[in-house]
């Protein structure tokens, strides 16, 4: 079986593989304070409450934005899988061409997401992850990252606005009923949510504009992150929300570099 990390800012997800099959996957909060064996034993435990032998893991595929996570990461993986894990990064096989000026800097979340979706939708495409930051990703046909947007995360703004703004509180995001509303909170769900659908939208339709430049077909637009589900039924262009899309760029990298 293959065990697989996508380590993001706010939350590290994993998932168990038999195969082409995700067995189970998990979301644990992301923390620099933790060794490697408190990684180890919250790791293990998820495994013995899953009913999985983690023995039974062949192989570790990591993809991370957090290099200060990567030392407990890796040495963990080491100790209690008793393998070398395959970290996304310079060197490894993707069957994606990076277009930016400087490939290294694309993060390696995004990669993963592009090698899923160019693999799984064989189209152009655009990629909107909803994670601790809001990336959008264009891809070619052929697999050509051309590059894309990035902008701060849902959560972000709305930690923002009540750690700035004196009188405003701390808010759950969910969808008020109308855009027009009467009380704090919900004005600032509605700000946040239609706001962010707006901006999804306006960015995702100047980004098709240039694609098209670019002569590629009308790009597939896919939504993947946490809150993926929040901002796409307020959206107007985002075509299908598929949240294991990371997961699946993690295995199918692995596959490329066994």
């Amino acid at each position: 079986m293959l065990l697989v990390f996508d380590v993001g800012n706010t939350n590290i997800v994993l998932g168990v593989y038999d195969g082409k099959k995700l067995v189970i996957d998990w979301r644990i909060a992301t923390t620099t304070q933790r060794t490697a064996d408190e990684y180890g034993i919250v790791v293990i435990n998820l495994f013995e409450k899953a009913g999985l032998n983690y023995k039974d893991i062949e192989a570790v595929v990591v993809s991370s934005v957090v290099p200060n996570i990567m030392y407990s990461l890796e040495h963990m993986i080491r100790k209690y899988f008793n393998v070398e894990p395959l970290v996304v990064g310079p060197g490894i096989k993707t069957g994606i061409n990076i277009k930016y000026d400087n490939p290294k800097e694309v993060g390696a979340d995004r990669i993963v997401n592009a090698v899923a979706a160019h693999d799984i939708y064989k189209r152009s495409l655009i990629i909107v992850d909803f994670g601790t930051a809001t990336t959008f990703c264009a891809v070619g046909k052929n697999g050509d990252y051309y590059g894309g947007a990035i902008t701060p995360g849902i959560k972000i703004a709305s930690d923002a606005l009540f750690e700035r703004a004196a009188k405003l509180p701390r808010i759950e995001l969910v969808k008020p009923p109308t855009v027009i509303c009467k009380n704090t909170v919900q004005s600032m769900q509605s700000g946040i949510i239609y706001g962010y659908a707006g901006l999804v939208d306006n960015i995702v339709t100047k980004m098709k504009k240039e694609m098209e430049q670019l002569k590629e077909e009308e790009p597939f637009v896919v939504a993947t992150g946490g809150l993926a589900k929040l901002i796409a039924t307020e959206s107007s262009t985002i075509d299908e929300i598929n949240p294991y899309l990371t997961l699946e760029g993690l295995r199918i990298i692995y596959e490329k570099n066994r």
